[in-house]
């Protein structure tokens, strides 16, 4: 009789605890979840949302109301749509970003949308970001307000976000939902990251290889970096601690550095010593730099140099036959190129001597 009476109170106090004591199962939802992330350079852009279907309601204005809103529930007095279902949506962002021109900075927001009924809509990112839905919303912990323009669009059943257009510093997200989309650009200086990732690599083993302060210039040089910090890792490059290696790639590189920063006579002399280190094809590469930049008499230079050094190559005459031409020496010019002819030359240079001679009136 004891034992039982125990049974019957241990079996009461096990149904008398909060189920909150216990893990909850695991069970499928109606509005699934999903994420969605894009990489701009080296910023990683990560949408984390659930998706409700329209399931034939009528969305804008109804299920979700326009402007804020007494939900009913929670500590908002007024709310925003929480752009999904379920928990809040969240964005996160590795790096420090603008949205549609106004700062935010890099991590995880709570993002929210006050939906209008003239195509406008403002959108929140709040450093709130484990609420359910948006019934415990504060302004006082929005992050950044944004006002965008919607855009009507082919009906899409379940909520989906997406990066609709990419660049090299930019990529559009969108959320679209039944016929209506939310578009809003994300911008991040692509460069000025970049160079901040290099400079913490270079420090460690990646600064024990050559090539790798050459890349860093070189990209500094070719995507508006500072000029400053190229010539100091190119010269690292050619005179670092641990390697001194000067070659045609890193002595034309900080020429080309030189010459952006208006060095023009440190230009010149280097470009001079990279072509005595020069191979052909980069001997001929550095003659048609040379020709856009118009130093017509340093391209001749190199040229005339290729032809010494492979007096049986077709395209060096070819292209010294272009300089001549663009310099104005007609005649010198066609000699060239029909020498260049006469070497049986690949199709392509000799479709380009022909095409040159044309144009001088031969053929």
């Amino acid at each position: 009789m004891k034992l039982r009476t125990v049974s019957t109170i241990l079996v009461f106090v096990l149904f008398s605890i909060s189920t909150s004591t216990f893990a909850q199962l695991n069970t499928p939802r109606g509005s699934q979840m999903a994420k969605v992330s894009q990489r701009v350079g080296l910023t990683d852009i990560t949408i984390v949302y659930s998706r409700p279907s329209v399931n034939g309601r009528e969305i804008w204005g109804k299920l979700v109301p326009y402007g804020m809103n007494n939900l009913g529930f929670g500590t908002a007095k007024e709310s925003p749509w929480r752009a999904g279902a379920n928990e809040n949506t969240i964005i996160k962002f590795s790096d420090d970003v603008k949205i549609e021109g106004q700062s935010l900075k890099a991590g995880k927001y709570g993002f929210h949308i006050v939906v209008k009924p003239d195509n406008m809509a403002t959108l929140i990112f709040s450093k709130s970001t484990k609420a359910w839905g948006s019934y415990f919303y504060n302004p006082d912990e929005d992050a950044l307000k944004v006002d965008i323009k919607t855009t009507e669009a082919p009906h899409t059943e379940l909520l989906t976000y997406s990066f609709i257009a990419v660049d090299a510093n930019s990529t559009t997200a969108a959320l679209s939902w039944e016929k209506k989309q939310f578009p809003f650009k994300i911008e991040v200086n692509t460069t000025d990251i970049v160079m901040a990732n290099f400079t913490e690599q270079l420090k460690g083993q990646a600064g024990f290889g050559r090539q790798n302060w050459e890349t860093a210039a070189n990209y500094t040089l070719n995507n508006g970096g500072d000029l400053n910090t190229a010539l100091n890792w190119i010269d690292a490059a050619i005179s670092g601690q641990f390697f001194s290696q000067k070659t045609f790639n890193n002595v034309a590189l900080k020429a080309q550095i030189l010459n952006k920063m208006g060095k023009t006579d440190q230009y010149a002399k280097l470009m001079d010593e990279a072509a005595a280190m020069a191979n052909k094809n980069q001997l001929n590469a550095l003659g048609y730099q040379m020709m856009g930049a118009k130093d017509y008499d340093r391209a001749l230079k190199y040229f005339k140099t290729n032809v010494a050094n492979n007096p049986k190559d077709a395209n060096s005459y070819d292209s010294l036959a272009e300089c001549y031409k663009a310099m104005g020496d007609k005649a010198k010019a066609i000699k060239n190129f029909k020498k260049s002819l006469s070497l049986n030359p690949p199709a392509n240079v000799k479709a380009n001597s022909e095409k040159h001679l044309k144009e001088l009136g031969v053929i």
